[in-house]
């Protein structure tokens, strides 16, 4: 393990994940006048003078403008990756409350950082979309949850889009609404509509309610990665049946 002053290791000034270390300093800058003042804000003499340091040492960590941006995505991904994991709960009571609570988590993020969650949507840097995936394991963790307890309605991935799409939606037109006519009330709406159209208002019992999709979706969210009992062929031919069921909409639901 590095002791504390290897250069390059995380404590050490030298890191570029030090709070110490120039390129932190700059990432920081760049935030508070990207927060404060919008992208035209974010000049590369602005930012460095912001930092303390001249405008070449942007280009030397960044490359270019475009690239300063790019490492302030993925540093606000980093803090929204922290505070999703800090409320994450791997065994929830309520699924359910679960979901409203990571969809009031995101909205949320975006209503109260809006030109930093701006950027974070139009990055795609390997960083950012590494980022991004690992929010979406979490947001598809919920969803299985939500399966494997039956309270899911529709088929996960759709589940998972109307998650959201509801989230960004929200955001988007609560910042295209002048601030005097913004009303809270949509938020809650929005979210308990999203929530109407994933979840049912039961958990299913499936051999008594709507057909095999709910068991199918249940089964589906509780198979472990590797059965055991079950060659790599079975397993496959398992999901393909599974999915198929799950995805079965032609009986009403209750």
């Amino acid at each position: 393990m590095p002791s504390r002053h290897t250069p390059g290791a995380p404590n050490s000034p030298n890191s570029p994940n030090s709070p110490d270390s120039p390129r932190r300093r700059i990432i920081e800058a760049a935030v508070e006048l990207l927060e404060s003042g919008g992208p035209d804000a974010v000049s590369t003499r602005a930012v460095a003078a912001a930092a303390g340091m001249q405008p070449p040492a942007i280009y030397r960590h960044f490359g270019d403008k475009d690239g300063l941006l790019e490492a302030v995505a993925e540093h606000g991904y980093a803090q929204f990756l922290e505070s999703k994991r800090a409320q994450l709960d791997p065994a929830p009571q309520d699924p359910v409350e679960e979901l409203r609570r990571g969809w009031d988590m995101v909205v949320e993020f975006g209503i109260s950082r809006p030109e930093l969650f701006a950027v974070m949507n139009r990055t795609t840097t390997t960083g950012s979309r590494a980022a991004h995936r690992a929010g979406l394991e979490i947001l598809h963790g919920r969803v299985r949850r939500l399966a494997a307890a039956g309270w899911l309605r529709v088929d996960e991935e759709l589940a998972a889009q109307i998650i959201q799409a509801t989230g960004r939606g929200g955001v988007a037109v609560w910042h295209a609404t002048p601030a005097e006519r913004r009303d809270p009330a949509l938020l809650s709406v929005l979210r308990e509509s999203m929530v109407a159209a994933v979840t049912r208002t039961e958990p299913a019992v499936p051999a008594a309610e709507s057909g095999p999709a709910p068991a199918a979706r249940a089964l589906r969210a509780a198979l472990p990665e590797d059965p055991g009992v079950l060659s790599d062929a079975e397993q496959r031919l398992l999901r393909e049946w599974l999915t198929r069921l799950a995805a079965d909409t032609g009986t009403p639901e209750a």
